[in-house]
């Protein structure tokens, strides 16, 4: 089975995103980082999220964020689905805190529970047939809407949303050009998919 080992963001400044995802969020090994120029211009068709158990946790890591430099993009709140925030890294990545439980259940803390790259794809239908045919199998699927696959041994949860949506739900309007700015690791790479995101080998 295909699994994702780390994802790399090419950045202008590797120890401001690096201070980002280690000292804020303690994201060791899932993401690297190395020094790229790409040009890029608003929305890079993906975003970063971290999953997490409860309110507090999510209050806790977004104002490490803050503290490390990102910037709110959408702040904390309250939704039918649970409780969730969106700040930017400074090198221009979007990361998403959230949680489905509405209280507490326990002392705040800083345990992330899933590491999740969302990509914003233009055709569903076709992505995902992509990516059956490179190997990954689909775990959840919901239509046009949302596609999630199945890599349980993965340190990085990879799943679907259409361009547009990811980019309301994150709070940023969908339009941008050039780079993504961000390669997968993975044991399935090296290619590239429809929507022009990198696949590189972990190795």
């Amino acid at each position: 089975m295909t699994s994702i080992d780390f994802v790399t963001l090419d950045v202008d400044d590797t120890s401001a995103a690096t201070r980002l995802h280690t000292d804020a969020f303690g994201l060791d090994g899932q993401v690297r980082v190395r020094s790229a120029q790409a040009p890029t211009s608003g929305f890079r068709g993906f975003t970063l999220s971290l999953t997490v158990s409860q309110p507090s946790t999510v209050d806790t890591l977004l104002g490490a964020a803050l503290d490390a430099g990102a910037t709110a993009v959408k702040p904390a709140k309250k939704s039918f689905w649970g409780y969730g925030g969106v700040v930017q890294a400074p090198d221009g990545t979007l990361w998403k805190i959230a949680t489905s439980a509405k209280k507490d259940a326990e002392p705040a803390n800083r345990r992330i529970d899933q590491f999740v790259l969302l990509l914003g794809v233009e055709d569903m239908a076709a992505t995902k047939r992509f990516y059956v045919g490179q190997g990954l199998t689909v775990g959840k699927s919901f239509g046009s809407k949302y596609v999630e696959f199945a890599t349980p041994s993965s340190p990085v949860k990879l799943a679907l949303y259409g361009r547009r949506a990811l980019a309301k739900d994150a709070g940023v309007a969908p339009e941008g050009t050039g780079s993504h700015r961000i390669a997968i690791g993975s044991d399935s790479g090296p290619f590239t998919d429809p929507d022009g995101f990198v696949w590189e080998a972990a190795g």
